[in-house]
């Protein structure tokens, strides 16, 4: 079992926290606020774009680049396709991870590199292939770049990323939570420029306040009973959690936090969105990781064993379209087989905002819960 009493520990968790997890976090919104005014500074508010894209291509590795990806997509809806570019390699480098686009992409349709590293040959050479092709580029790179060279050199415009003085980025490490929004946040701007989602400055602000709130009621000093993030990782601590999503932004978020406990805590979990969700995890509440199974003797010593994991249903609601709503019918299923369930639910806001307070709780859900077991991993 996991000790909860560490997540109200804020010393013991910084002491834990050797690369400056929670204050990543706890960062997303000044990184918000710092990459549009980079997106204002690189030239995207005087953009004027002759008509909306054929098609966006997105290219980047990590689960960043994944996640902003997702995100564009569900954002941007019908308005034109979003495609997320996947790298092939032999190993997960800079050096190693190739990018191919289409063999239909042109000249109207818009590529977007992001990364944490810019040091990629890979994406160097996808936007080389793209000004071939007469594709518009657009990048989001740490400033000064291999990659930043590269898209200066094909005419594409470079959007300096946002960085933390204290942030480093180690090859093989996942990046820091707020990276997200370092690398999306410019894009939300030039998307909004060219017509294919509505976040004007006054929109994206609106975004940072709702991460700084959630910042504050998820912080190391905000005891786990009044705490959504710390209540959460305590519930989720010997759980496979099946993430269960309704609503156009819940949709992404809920992948990213499978892929955030994956890469932070080394926690599976299985995201699916509503009601697909029933039939698709529900033989997971009867099956081994159901609460009640246990096939040996329930009398038996179980001090000396290592706690098995048992399904838990984390619902991640927006605002589910037309109204109708599944969440019931997804209470009903878990509850009946003994299987417990979290909820979140964001504030009344826009569908950014409302996104950004499920990804910022979720966000740090996963690093309390990947410090507890840290914790709990070190010796006494």
């Amino acid at each position: 079992m996991l000790d909860e009493s560490l997540l109200d520990a804020p010393d013991a968790l910084a002491r834990i926290d050797h690369r400056g997890l929670l204050r990543g976090a706890a960062e997303a919104g000044a990184r918000v606020r710092t990459a549009a005014r980079h997106a204002s500074e690189a030239g995207i508010a005087d953009l004027t774009p002759e008509g909306r894209p054929r098609t966006v291509l997105v290219a980047g590795p990590g689960t960043a680049a994944s996640g902003v990806a997702d995100l564009i997509g569900a954002l941007a809806g019908a308005s034109a396709p979003v495609i997320g570019l996947r790298p092939t390699g032999v190993a997960h480098a800079p050096g190693a991870l190739r990018w191919t686009l289409p063999g239909w992409a042109g000249s109207l349709d818009l590529l977007l590199v992001v990364t944490t590293d810019g040091s990629e040959p890979g994406l160097a050479l996808l936007v080389e292939q793209a000004y071939r092709r007469g594709c518009s580029v657009v990048a989001v790179t740490p400033g000064a770049s291999p990659l930043s060279e590269a898209v200066d050199g094909a005419h594409g415009l470079v959007v300096p990323m946002a960085t933390s003085p204290n942030e480093l980025y180690e090859e093989g490490r996942a990046a820091s939570p707020s990276a997200l929004w370092a690398l999306f946040t410019p894009l939300l701007a030039l998307l909004d420029r060219v017509g294919l989602l509505e976040a004007p400055p006054e929109a994206l602000d609106k975004v940072a306040d709702r991460l700084d709130r959630a910042a504050e009621r998820c912080g190391p000093a905000i005891a786990t009973y009044s705490n959504p993030a710390k209540t959460l990782a305590a519930e989720l601590a010997d759980s496979v959690p099946l993430i269960w999503t309704e609503g156009i932004g819940a949709a992404p978020a809920g992948r990213r936090f499978a892929a955030v406990l994956a890469e932070l805590a080394g926690r599976p979990a299985l995201a699916a969105e509503l009601p697909e969700a029933l039939p698709a995890h529900g033989v997971l509440l009867v099956g081994g990781f159901a609460s009640g199974a246990d096939p040996d003797d329930f009398f038996r010593d179980r001090v000396d064993e290592q706690q098995a994991l048992r399904a838990r249903v984390v619902l991640l609601r927006d605002r589910p379209a037309g109204g109708l709503t599944a969440a019931p019918a997804a209470r009903e299923l878990a509850l009946g087989h003994d299987t417990p369930v979290s909820e979140l639910e964001p504030e009344a806001g826009s569908e950014l905002e409302c996104i950004a307070e499920l990804l910022a709780v979720t966000d740090f859900a996963a690093v309390y819960l990947s410090l507890a077991l840290a914790g709990e991993a070190e010796p006494s």
